[in-house]
């Protein structure tokens, strides 16, 4: 049985990297596009354009991995979400696919990147075209973001800033709550489960991962901004280890809304 689960496993591994590898084609043809595109956009065209087809391509990957059987996504809890205006959705951050998933769904949404990612061959354009966020200066990111918010954007955020170091979560660094605060904007809380540790904090890429690998999104509690962003802070930080740590994957259907 053992070989026999091995020799799935590996059956499945050729075609991920393959859907991998073209996931990385398409990113780079449509960062070529972007080029072109953002000097002669104006920004009501380009921010939409940019991120519905970040989000679709996104959508296609997870759809393709789980027809081939390389993934099972649920996700669907997100789908009454899009459309809705001025929400930080916060989650916890297992894996380097974890913002794939969230904006798969959410095509409103814009990302915090790390700034050497916005010059990346395979991603700067597309991101600089959807008006994704740069973290490199502080003050400019949380001015950026809050602006996006007012105007009726959505934001995808990691309050660990990095894949989970430590289970449950790394602590969670500032930022969140106090965009939260200036744009008087709800944080929507999104619990990231999964049977796998493929592409968490240390895992070569090469790595084939058992497979297939299981993602369940789950929404939680919505909090609303305070006054006081550093204790809120730690109240987010507080309600993901507890969360987190009392549940098991299996504990609750997938997208079930936690109680406020």
């Amino acid at each position: 049985m053992r070989i026999l689960s091995l020799f799935k496993a590996t059956l499945l591994a050729v075609p991920l990297y393959a859907l991998l590898l073209l996931l990385g084609v398409i990113s780079l043809v449509w960062n070529l596009i972007a080029m072109l595109l953002q000097p002669v956009l104006p920004d009501r065209l380009a921010r939409p354009l940019g991120r519905a087809t970040i989000a679709l391509a996104y959508r296609w990957f997870w759809g393709v991995s789980s027809l081939f059987g390389m993934m099972r996504v649920d996700a669907d809890c997100l789908d009454a979400l899009r459309d809705e205006r001025g929400v930080i959705f916060v989650a916890n951050h297992p894996t380097m696919l974890d913002a794939l998933l969230l904006v798969a769904r959410l095509p409103r949404s814009a990302c915090i990147m790390k700034a050497d990612l916005m010059r990346n061959i395979f991603l700067g354009a597309g991101a600089r075209l959807a008006h994704y966020i740069r973290n490199d200066s502080a003050r400019a990111m949380v001015r950026l973001a809050v602006d996006d918010l007012r105007a009726g954007g959505q934001l995808v955020l990691f309050p660990e800033g990095t894949r989970t170091v430590q289970p449950p979560v790394n602590d969670f660094r500032p930022g969140v709550t106090l965009i939260a605060k200036l744009a008087n904007a709800p944080i929507q809380t999104v619990f990231i489960d999964t049977d796998s540790p493929y592409l968490g904090k240390g895992w070569p890429l090469w790595k084939v991962p058992p497979l297939p690998i299981v993602f369940k999104l789950r929404l939680g509690q919505r909090f609303a901004p305070a006054q006081d962003s550093n204790a809120l802070l730690l109240q987010l930080e507080q309600y993901f280890r507890h969360n987190m740590e009392q549940r098991a994957i299996e504990a609750q259907p997938a997208c079930q809304q936690q109680q406020q």
